[in-house]
């Protein structure tokens, strides 16, 4: 039987199951469980159709194409605006005040004196909000508005994407972007062929295909037939799986099923196609990009969560404190009212225990200065100036592509401080996606550099091969002299098998060969044979042409046996011109030496080659060849083709006479290729690794390829135990057998009943790294969901009687999850492959749920969106697969190594100088606050103010505020070098050491220890004192400045105590801030001023009268110096009883970083005998099927004289080997 005659059969029976009819039953079953219809070219159908989604209200089923990621918009903006401001707790508390200000019988203070700071911070951070959401509106519109070519009757118009509508027939031309979800009508190429890009969607920069029904291919290929199409699909309603795809057409009286190779998804660009037409299924919203890309969270740090926390305390403080003051004005307005008349206290004749409640309200209006504005007002400037260092970074400029690190939000920048989870996608974060042909070993005989430097080898000169593309760097100039020789015939067999043993495709474009591979690797190799003399030229349905040292042969292909994950291996059997049928093979190393031909040469030499490639982290595979009998080839062909026929167990028939014929091989030598990783990537993983950050690589690549750039890149070592998914199962069946149970279902027990498994498997083992796999998330997952469903009726009233029962379900369903976590969260490395986006923001939500840890993500494509969103704090990478992660961001940089200084340097010191800050700031409120409560014990209780109301208003803004301002922006304890250097003190924000609730107390303690040295020194020293001119000291006004000034000097050395790391600001801010001090006391106590204006300035002349004595200024060193040496002992007793490396390193740890800092960057053993297969990057299975059906030529060219047999030959899908328990 002919090739041609076996192919036109499988194409025959391909088309007869493409559209045969389906029975009754499986056409109800579709209609059930199936209820998206999409009908062509009717939009007046999808317009009319409408769901409820509220009450009785309805909407149209069928979203439009416009999509939107802003937050607000014109009519929503200031009520959610509001909204979001108000659930800081001091903002609804400052609103409270301005209500109770504006009640004349309780009010102290007018009402704007709050109210216009509260409207200037409201603002200040509204007109944030709106700068960043309208670079999102810009986004959106960009996008919305972008052109595309729409069916309207009978000819195509130019229409934006927002006008798309589901049902639409669009028109695609080569390098478009997909705008919705659609489903392949045809194109201009062979069958329909379309070639896409999935960056946006997966991160792979490979091409894929999608092909055509081949009745649409055939008969809705032309304008005429476009419009006249009038087929309906019905198909399951829009989700998330970007993987998989069920529907069906009905058209023509005919059902023809529909998968995931007929469909583009919005997101992907067409390639190598000129024009491809596509009916619109889902639109907007409802694609699976956008299904995928999650909500808008509003973010907070921890350190604002715990301020709303501190905030209640202190509103607390000053609520238990009104009413003790007020209890204390009640009681002595009933035991001293009567005694003293000329007070007035009765003028209202109001009860005591009326006046006891006025004076409730007035002192917490009093006392709001304990909680002041301006800790917010500066608490955002910090964050924008904070910012500002971030974006002004010259050391996190990329001048490549000039690109510097931007702060897209100013509100977590402390957060950078304290990560304990990374999470971080592989494609185009940590890697380049580009693979480079760097060594070789040809009959055990290394070829390439086996030098660290490059500059003592000479590189080879490809000028001589007009086919060379340029770019190949090999340093073996010996290599290249073997192969011009042609004395040496396994090398000429070496770079042949390169040539041909490949699902590579070619095409030329400006007179230069293109070729389009299936994965990156594939196409390094064949590159490195083009330029070494052996050109991959072309292609038809059954031959491969090839030119080998300028000599052009033609070699008929007689099967393609392609690669999948189970096989590792790809092989192909060719017919030269003189008949000789030969198969060549390539793959991991460990399938190919399993079928070596017994006595095979080279095979330990080659053994010791590969484990050198290990060493350096290279990717390698062997390359093996044999002879094939030609009577035999024909019995094998024949059981061949039947096999790929038959509709039942087609995979397995074939799997057994792939594993037939490759046997017996000759091994030929190996190759190493080397993924290019970014620039700094291996050094900075090891350093973040060394500041205890845990990172997890979220990829949708396949496990080999996720577990390659692991080692490469150093997350992985060789002296890691890999576990996978199944591990974890068992991990957790053993968990439940020992004493574990669901009611001990915190994280301590959970450790604990690990650490004392006597199991020798993945609970015992310390040096782990764990590899899952999406598919077993997602039965791990529906495992849990299971147990939640809705349990049975005679359940229900079991539940009902005992409410107990139901909770230990629940704690016992939780335990697992948070047991998985633990589990996860114990490993030295994390790598998750096969992950849907959806799936990588899962991923990231349960660590956030049961780990008390600040997590961030970094991606750089659409498909991190999500996953940006969910942790604490996202980065995007400014790459190759577009804008749409830095848009979604938090942060934005040019590449992964920058990542380093973001956190150890900028994470950290913002960290260092809010915690600074917010104690410093608390404390100088505290001391002056106070000192109130104080004065209240000797003034009746009366809400009177020891301070003057001048002194009042300027403390906060004038007094000591830049001073704490330029602390808490320009702080530092290390340099930024010696932040890198020594990476473990980092661990301090981790660990939230600087600022906690303990903390909080000794600020307090603080605070009210020294309001205590600062009010009743001088309130001794001065009582019942005259000066030397025998005019009395001792008076209200007279105290009130000493105690002013004692405030204002005392706050002000405390900072200089606080400062690690002195400026020219910080000298200058604290010199203002004591200049204007003094010279705002004597203007507003001046005589002119109290002349002008006797109700607003009552302290005539009392600084004059209080600062010429000397008496005066020793009370006013002695309250300093009393409170400092205060200051300084409790800052003593606290440094003893600190953890050890709270804020600073020791001189061991400064030793052992120096070590590592100096460690060399591989981390493999040069006798590790792990390797990685370079067919890892497959992402799916190779063009194999495309090549031998004819599909994928452009221009065919029969060979000559031959009349042999091929046949398309289908590898077995990809299964998945990870196996969930139904019950751990």
């Amino acid at each position: 039987m002919s090739r041609n005659a076996n192919r036109l059969s499988a194409v025959s029976i391909m088309s007869t199951s493409e559209s045969t009819n389906s029975n009754n039953l499986e056409t109800c079953q579709l209609t059930k469980d199936n209820t998206w219809e999409v009908k062509a070219n009717n939009r007046r159908y999808h317009a009319q159709i409408k769901e409820p989604f509220f009450l009785c209200l309805k909407k149209r089923k069928y979203a439009g194409n416009e999509i939107k990621t802003s937050k607000y918009n014109i009519i929503t903006f200031l009520p959610r605006n509001l909204f979001e401001q108000f659930q800081r707790i001091a903002n609804f508390y400052y609103l409270l005040i301005c209500i109770l200000q504006a009640i004349p019988a309780i009010a102290t203070l007018p009402w704007y004196t709050t109210l216009i700071p509260l409207t200037f911070v409201l603002g200040i951070t509204a007109i944030k909000d709106i700068i960043d959401d309208v670079v999102r509106h810009k986004s959106d519109r960009e996008i919305n508005n972008r052109p595309c070519d729409v069916l309207f009757g009978k000819s195509f118009m130019i229409a934006k994407w927002k006008e798309l509508q589901v049902g639409d027939v669009v028109c695609l031309k080569k390098d478009d972007f997909v705008p919705a979800d659609l489903f392949l009508l045809s194109s201009s190429e062979p069958n329909s062929l379309c070639y896409v890009e999935t960056a946006e969607i997966d991160g792979e920069t490979n091409l894929k295909y999608r092909q055509a029904l081949s009745v649409t291919h055939n008969e809705v290929n032309t304008l005429d037939q476009l419009a006249q199409f009038n087929g309906t699909v019905i198909c399951e309603k829009p989700n998330c799986d970007l993987h998989s795809f069920t529907g069906t057409l009905f058209w023509k009286e005919q059902e023809f099923s529909l998968d995931n190779e007929q469909i583009l998804l919005r997101g992907c660009r067409i390639r190598n196609t000129e024009k491809c037409y596509g009916l619109v299924l889902f639109a907007g919203v409802d694609t699976k990009i956008m299904k995928n890309s999650g909500r808008y969270v509003l973010k907070k740090t921890r350190i604002e969560r715990l301020m709303n926390r501190v905030v209640l305390l202190v509103l607390l403080i000053v609520a238990v404190l009104s009413f003790c003051l007020a209890v204390g004005s009640a009681v002595w307005s009933v035991k001293f009212g009567n005694k003293v008349p000329y007070l007035d206290i009765w003028s209202g004749n109001y009860s005591p225990g009326y006046q006891g409640f006025l004076s409730f309200w007035g002192y917490v209006i009093i006392l709001n200065s304990i909680l002041p504005m301006s800790l917010y007002i500066t608490f955002e400037f910090l964050h924008v100036a904070q910012s500002f260092f971030i974006n002004w970074d010259i050391k996190m400029y990329c001048t490549a592509r000039d690109s510097p690190a931007k702060a897209r939000t100013t509100t977590l920048n402390e957060e950078l401080g304290q990560i304990k989870y990374i999470f971080s996608d592989k494609t185009g974060t940590l890697t380049q996606n580009i693979m480079a042909f760097k060594k070789c070993s040809i009959a055990g005989r290394i070829y390439g550099n086996q030098f660290d430097d490059v500059n003592k080898a000479k590189a080879v000169d490809f000028r001589w091969n007009t086919f060379a593309d340029g770019k190949l760097k090999f340093y073996d100039c010996l290599l290249l002299e073997l192969i011009r020789s042609g004395d040496d015939p396994e090398v000429h067999e070496f770079f042949k098998l390169l040539a041909v043993c490949h699902t590579v495709m070619v095409e030329e474009k400006n007179g230069q060969l293109a070729y389009q591979a299936a994965s990156p690797d594939e196409e390094a190799l064949v590159t490195a044979a083009r330029n070494f003399g052996y050109v991959f030229l072309s292609r038809t349905q059954n031959t491969i042409t090839v030119s080998e040292l300028g000599v052009q042969r033609t070699y008929t292909v007689l099967a393609i046996l392609d690669f999948n994950s189970c096989r590792k291996r790809m092989s192909v059997i060719l017919e030269d011109s003189e008949g000789k049928i030969k198969l060549y093979s390539k793959g991991a190393d460990a399938v190919i030496y399993e079928r070596l031909c017994p006595n095979c040469p080279h095979k330990e030499s080659t053994q010791m080659a590969l484990d050198y490639f290990a060493a350096e982290t290279l990717r390698t595979l062997c390359l093996a060849y044999k002879e094939v009998d030609e009577s035999y080839f024909k019995d094998w062909n024949q059981r061949h083709h039947k096999a790929s026929v038959v509709l039942e167990d087609r995979g397995r028939l074939l799997e057994l006479l792939y594993e037939e014929i490759e046997t017996d091989l000759v091994l030929v030598g190996a190759t190493a290729i080397e993924d290019k990783l970014q620039d700094g990537v291996p050094e900075t993983i090891q350093n973040l690794k060394e500041a205890d950050i845990k990172i997890w690589v979220l990829t949708g690549d396949k496990k080999e390829t996720a577990i390659n750039i692991g080692y490469s890149c150093k997350l992985l070592s060789d002296r890691m135990v890999l576990f996978e998914g199944h591990d974890i199962s068992k991990a957790l069946e053993k968990l439940q057998k020992s004493n574990y149970t669901h009611k001990e279902n915190n994280l301590a027990t959970i450790s604990g009943a690990m650490n004392s498994s006597e199991q020798p498997d993945m609970l015992s083992c310390s040096n782990k790294a764990l590899i899952i796999t999406g598919s077993f998330l997602d039965k791990f997952i529906r495992c849990l969901n299971q147990s939640r469903r809705k349990k049975p009726c005679c359940w229900k009233l079991k539940t009902a009687i005992n409410p107990q029962s139901r909770e230990d379900i629940d704690c016992e369903e939780e335990a697992h999850e948070r047991a998985f976590v633990e589990l996860a969260c114990q490993c030295k490395a994390v790598i998750c492959c096969r992950v849907t986006p959806k799936q990588k923001a899962m991923v990231v939500q349960l660590v956030k749920k049961h780990k008390s840890a600040i997590t961030l993500a970094i991606g750089d494509g659409a498909n991190d969106v999500n996953m940006l969103k969910t942790a604490h704090i996202g980065v995007g990478i400014s790459g190759q697969e577009g804008m749409q992660a830095v848009l979604s961001s938090d942060y934005s940089l040019a590449q992964f190594r920058y990542l380093e200084r973001l956190l150890l340097v900028h994470g950290r010191w913002s960290y260092l100088r809010i915690c600074k800050f917010l104690r410093y700031f608390l404390y100088k409120t505290f001391a002056f606050s106070f000192v109130q409560i104080w004065f209240s014990f000797f003034n009746g209780f009366s809400a009177m103010s020891v301070f003057e109301k001048w002194c009042i208003t300027f403390y906060k803004v004038a007094y000591s505020w830049l001073p704490v301002l330029f602390l808490g922006a320009l702080d530092q304890d290390v340099s930024d070098e010696l932040s890198i250097k020594y990476p473990k003190l980092y661990r301090i924000g981790q660990r939230n050491e600087l600022f906690n609730y303990r903390i909080f107390l000794f600020t307090l303690f603080h605070g009210f220890l020294s309001s205590l040295v600062i009010f009743f020194i001088p309130y001794g020293a001065f009582f019942e004192i005259a000066g030397r001119d025998g005019i009395t000291v001792s008076d209200y006004q007279s105290l009130a400045t000493i105690v002013g000034t004692a405030v204002v000097l005392s706050v002000n050395v405390e900072i200089m105590l606080e400062i690690s790391y002195w400026t020219v600001p910080n000298v200058l801010s604290i010199i203002i801030s004591l200049g204007l001090y003094f010279c705002i006391t004597f203007v507003t106590q001046s005589t002119f001023l109290t002349q002008r204006k006797p109700d607003m300035f009552q302290f005539q002349g009392a600084a004059l009268n209080t600062f010429r004595e000397p008496y005066a200024w020793l009370t006013i060193l002695l309250t300093v110096t009393v409170n400092v040496i205060s200051s300084i002992t409790t800052r003593l007793i606290w440094g003893f009883f600190r953890s050890k490396g709270a804020g600073r390193a020791t001189y061991e740890d400064l030793n052992k970083s120096q070590q590592i800092s100096n460690s060399k960057a591989n981390h493999f053993n040069r006798d590790s005998t792990q390797r990685r297969s370079a067919y890892a990057f497959s992402q799916d299975k190779g063009y194999a099927d495309l090549i031998t059906s004819g599909a994928s030529i452009r221009k065919k060219r029969p060979a000559s004289g031959t009349n042999t047999n091929s046949n398309a030959c289908k590898s077995t899908p990809e299964g998945e080997n990870d196996v969930v328990q139904e019950k751990f």
